[in-house]
């Protein structure tokens, strides 16, 4: 074997209850990311790994298998991404180089392409992760007081142009591509042979609140309509 993504999703969520089986534009949520591995036709196996039994469910009737359930202390808010991957890659008994990605279950925006583009650069790097840049130059960021006065952050840049200041990036939350070994050892993900993959700022959306919820389905919708070529 050598691919499989794996998509965490466990059963609690704090700010939007059963978030990873909420219905998004038609279609569980997890679909979409069940969907977008599937589309990238580079994996041996699609895992989900949960510790809920309708998150189950929903992941077989979509394509992916559950092959393990994770345990309980993997599965509150302070369970990390390499905790739950080690767990995984362990659990599916891989080898050491076998490629592993981690795809996040609340990542409708992300297309198969992507995703094996993603797969395909690894090459060498511990990790590849998807970043994006900021619309704004953080250079020129400002900080408030308690009073409301505002100072900028890096005052030396109050007369640099935007346009000479180099771009920031961040990291979009959608996906993780590493090898087996790089995350039974829990190596961070941050690291200096990690690689950033670029991914346009449309394809990027943080779903944390019941607002962000809905400005993603609009978004989404807008998206769909512009790729079926309507208006």
């Amino acid at each position: 074997m050598n691919s499989v993504a794996v998509i965490p999703a466990r059963g609690g969520s704090v700010r939007i209850r059963r978030k990873n089986v909420k219905m998004f534009c038609g279609r569980p949520m997890i679909a979409w990311s069940i969907a977008a591995c599937r589309t990238a036709g580079c994996f041996d196996r699609i895992v989900v790994s949960t510790d809920d039994t309708e998150i189950a469910d929903v992941a077989t009737s979509e394509g992916a298998e559950v092959p393990f359930r994770r345990p309980d202390e993997l599965a509150d808010d302070f369970a990390t991404t390499l905790d739950v991957m080690a767990h995984a890659a362990e659990a599916l008994e891989l080898h050491d180089k076998a490629i592993v990605a981690c795809v996040y279950a609340t990542a409708p925006f992300l297309t198969g392409a992507t995703v094996a583009t993603a797969v395909s650069a690894l090459g060498s790097h511990d990790y590849v992760l998807g970043i994006c840049d900021y619309p704004y130059p953080i250079q020129r960021s400002l900080i408030q007081a308690k009073d409301g006065t505002v100072r900028m952050e890096q005052p030396e840049h109050l007369l640099t142009r935007s346009q000479d200041l180099p771009a920031r990036y961040h990291d979009i939350g959608q996906f993780y591509i590493a090898r087996s070994a790089t995350w039974i050892a829990q190596q961070p993900i941050f690291g200096p042979t990690s690689l950033g993959l670029w991914v346009p700022r449309s394809r990027v959306c943080d779903i944390d609140t019941p607002e962000d919820w809905k400005e993603a389905e609009q978004l989404f919708k807008a998206i769909s309509s512009t790729e079926r070529g309507g208006t």
